[in-house]
């Protein structure tokens, strides 16, 4: 099946074709039919099966005749990241190139300036996180009675995020008569509950089972003898240094542990930079751009990064914290092995987190995955170390409870991104904003804790 046998008109697949693409994926196989006849559609697929396609192709079809109103956009696509929503307004450029429709993008980060002079001339699609776009609304500065097709993307990070109150709000500013593409990789009941009160006789689109990983991607773990944070440090720099690491993504838990392994990194001359909410928009942009073009071997990435986001031809994905969720180890991973293209992830695991663990392998469906033999290196760190036990040690830590490092991770709900790290008693307080600092040292510093910064030599 190619391309034209969707329905599409000759000006998209000429944009298609120049964009090197020739076959559609399953997803826009099954949902760019209904949703070109005007049908709701209820797509559930894995990132990196080619669902941004599946709803930007049939949206700019239709929006191809008609003009759009100041402060009224025709159609709006809701995102929950600011990396997403500026993924889909590069695809809308790309398939769009043929035609005359404009387009604002409204992220947090930028300006409000900037995008109320688009919304004041009138833009035929809007594309936004829900956050800053309830800002805009709020603030009298869009109309969302014009519109004509909503899109809401990775419905289920939506959830994780905690953004289903400003989704529901969102839904019930636009017409009845909207037509609705509404995509998630899982279907949890508070997803299913959403779609069964704002989706219309939707055509329902399953193109793989929910939290399934590709065999493209070869997985292992390395077992680790506690939680010592050097000695992990030690071996994630170990597996880096691997002939047939190209370039890699690197995920943690937490912002702060984002923060000090990407220090680490550096310190030891390694290309890498970290990545997460709390860094200054105009940064992450330029870190991703960077990742992509090769400039930037590896990325520290917290989820925020995790689910989603188009960064072709990684090569390796390194789990240096085990997930808490089981289905953010599928989205981690995911990032490599994609198109067909063969993929490698490893995971660091101590005994702490044999739960976590446990979960995924139950999510996944296997037994278990296979261990990298690290005995050797692992006797010589451990023999040229000082006898003196880590305060990094495996006694729980009073400070966090299980419950308090979920919160305290960018799966957590939005208010925690603006949360401060705890800083000593004697530490001055700085400013959380960031601006993108000069290579080669980068992302560090000003917002992460003195005493967390202490003696990271490795």
């Amino acid at each position: 099946m190619s391309f034209a046998d969707l329905g599409l008109e000759p000006k998209l697949l000429e944009a298609i074709s120049a964009s090197g693409y020739e076959t559609p994926t399953p997803i826009q196989k099954e949902a760019i039919p209904p949703a070109l006849e005007g049908r709701d559609v209820l797509g559930i697929a894995q990132t990196g099966t080619g669902k941004t396609a599946s709803f930007t192709l049939p949206m700019i079809q239709r929006l191809a005749k008609g003009r759009a109103k100041a402060r009224m956009p025709r159609s709006l696509v809701l995102a929950p990241t600011r990396e997403l929503a500026a993924q889909v307004a590069e695809n809308f450029d790309k398939y769009g190139a043929n035609h005359k429709l404009s387009m604002a993008l409204l992220i947090g980060g930028v300006s409000f300036g900037d995008q109320d002079a688009k919304l004041t001339r009138g833009v035929d699609v809007l594309i936004a996180t829900p956050g800053r776009l309830i800002d805009h609304f709020e603030r009298g500065r869009l109309l969302l009675t014009g519109i004509e097709v909503m899109v809401v993307d990775e419905a289920d990070r939506m959830l994780d995020m905690g953004f289903i109150p400003d989704i529901e709000k969102i839904f019930k500013l636009t017409p009845m008569t909207r037509q609705t593409l509404f995509f998630s990789a899982t279907m949890p009941s508070e997803i299913q509950r959403i779609t069964d009160q704002f989706l219309h006789n939707p055509a329902r689109v399953e193109v793989s089972k929910p939290a399934t990983t590709a065999d493209t991607i070869s997985q292992r773990v390395v077992r680790l003898p506690g939680k010592d944070d050097k000695l992990k440090r030690n071996v994630l720099r170990e597996l880096l240094g691997h002939a047939d690491v190209k370039n890699g993504i690197i995920f943690c838990n937490r912002k702060t542990t984002v923060d000090i392994v990407a220090k680490s990194l550096q310190k030891h001359g390694l290309n890498a930079r970290p990545i997460h909410g709390d860094l200054a928009q105009a940064f992450r942009t330029e870190t991703l751009d960077k990742f992509r073009n090769g400039e930037v071997q590896f990325l520290v990435a917290s989820d925020v990064a995790a689910r989603g986001l188009d960064i072709p031809d990684v090569s390796h994905v390194f789990n240096y914290d085990m997930p808490i969720h089981a289905d953010d180890y599928v989205h981690r991973i995911g990032r490599t092995g994609r198109a067909g293209k063969k993929g490698a992830a490893l995971m660091l695991m101590t005994p702490a987190d044999k739960k976590h663990y446990d979960a995924i392998l139950q999510t996944i469906g296997v037994d278990d995955i296979e261990a990298l033999d690290f005995s050797n290196f692992l006797e010589k760190q451990s023999g040229s170390r000082s006898p003196k036990p880590s305060k990094s040690s495996d006694r729980p830590s009073r400070r966090h409870s299980p419950k308090q490092e979920a919160e305290t991770s960018d799966n957590s709900a939005p208010e925690a991104e603006k949360t401060p790290a705890r800083r000593t008693r004697n530490s001055t307080r700085k400013s959380t904003k960031h601006e993108a600092p000069a290579e080669p040292v980068v992302g560090l510093g000003d917002h992460v804790p003195e005493f967390m910064m202490r003696g990271i030599a490795s």
